[in-house]
């Protein structure tokens, strides 16, 4: 790999983690009675944004659906199958109560996202078009589910309205 190519990687991974963190500190401000910081800090998640694909797209990163379906399968099968029952073992030789309590959940739901995308790779693969379905997203842990929100989270237990819908 070239340096260039190393710094398109690292590029990439710290402007994806700064939006996901300015995201997280516009929560913080707006909760705290501060909508003008809460602004910037979305303002400035969403220019990391446009960094980030930049040079996801510079790295090749971003190929035809099929091939972004693969992608995404393996990525998420090494998350569910590899990281997380890594890092769940350490965080629990480390009694880390709180991060092991995350990465269960994420490591479910990991699992959950790999059979999704492996349910369209296949449809895409045999040329046909996906059913068109509602889908949502838990608040509480990402679980991931098709149709209808479930009353009851099946990875964390939280109620019915922690589901929201995605378009």
């Amino acid at each position: 790999m070239s340096k260039t190519d190393g710094n398109l990687k690292a590029a990439f991974a710290g402007e994806s983690q700064a939006n996901r963190r300015y995201l997280a500190f516009a929560k913080a401000a707006d909760q705290e009675g501060q909508p003008q910081v809460a602004k910037l800090f979305r303002a400035a998640a969403e220019a990391e944004t446009i960094h980030a694909l930049a040079h996801l797209r510079a790295m090749g990163g971003v190929g035809q659906t099929l091939q972004n379906l693969e992608a995404a399968v393996a990525g998420e099968t090494h998350e569910h199958t590899s990281m997380y029952p890594q890092f769940i073992t350490e965080a629990e030789q480390e009694k880390a109560d709180k991060a092991l309590v995350m990465f269960r959940f994420a490591n479910q739901v990991e699992e959950i996202h790999a059979g999704l995308f492996s349910q369209l790779r296949a449809t895409v693969a045999a040329g046909g078009k996906p059913t068109p379905t509602k889908i949502f997203v838990c608040s509480g842990c990402g679980n991931t589910v098709e149709g209808q929100a479930p009353d009851q989270c099946s990875v964390c237990g939280g109620p019915k309205k922690l589901f929201r819908e995605i378009q």
